[in-house]
């Protein structure tokens, strides 16, 4: 987001995970602070090789979390590379607010990849979302990185139903605003709902979350994510 002199974006605002809020007030105005700070920006994302998918898996009484980040090399999309991390949730459950318990673990999975995606894909929404920052924004602006969210269902808004064929879609509206895409990545198949994170435009993030979706209805970054966080919940 350029600033009003013209000048040079400043760094995004980094938050360590030990003053992260512990509260929703003070989480929910946190977001707020944060939101203004996402930026929009075309990527080419046919020129896109690596996609990390990003995902977490709670245990039945929702005490601990696994959090997984898996790279996938495009266009066979082959697991190149990936990383879990076992922890406790650090915030109560919260909708809204889930940022705040899978964060910290995602970002740490991410940290410990030794191969560094070109995006990132996450499992959840960016500015779909009520205050316009949901997880995957806090993700993007913690690494600066592009980001998107794919959503199997819609958190925010409505969206008509898309036309059958796959890469149909129609916009998905909350408050007069458009905040995602209703995106059918299967013919005949229920859509998804994608948005921007950070560093990625709406179109841009469509599109590649197409092309990450050559077989299954959700892309195969996240596919991979789910599977291999559920293994390590598992096998803790």
């Amino acid at each position: 987001m350029d600033g009003m002199d013209g000048a040079r974006p400043r760094a995004p605002e980094r938050i360590a995970q030990q003053e992260w809020p512990t509260g929703a007030a003070e989480a929910r105005a946190l977001q707020e602070r944060l939101a203004p700070l996402v930026r929009h920006e075309a990527l080419d994302s046919g020129a896109v090789s690596l996609v990390a998918g990003l995902d977490v898996a709670y245990s039945a009484d929702d005490d601990r979390l696994a959090a997984a980040a898996v790279v996938l090399a495009a266009p066979e999309w082959e697991a190149v590379d990936s990383a879990t991390v076992v922890s406790s949730p650090r915030f109560p459950y919260v909708p809204g607010l889930f940022a705040f318990r899978e964060a910290p673990a995602l970002l740490e999975a991410v940290a410990r990849l030794r191969t560094q995606p070109d995006v990132l894909l996450c499992d959840g929404f960016g500015v779909a979302h009520p205050r316009r920052f949901g997880l995957a924004c806090h993700v993007g602006l913690a690494l600066d990185r592009p980001v998107l969210g794919v959503g199997k269902t819609p958190f925010v808004g409505r969206a008509d139903e898309p036309a059958p064929q796959r890469g149909a879609w129609s916009p998905l509206v909350d408050g007069g605003e458009v905040v995602g895409r209703c995106l059918r990545t299967r013919a005949g198949v229920k859509p998804v709902y994608v948005s921007v994170g950070h560093r990625v435009d709406l179109a841009s993030a469509a599109d590649l979350a197409l092309r990450a979706a050559p077989h299954y209805r959700v892309p195969e970054p996240v596919r991979h994510a789910d599977r291999l966080c559920r293994e390590r919940l598992a096998a803790a």
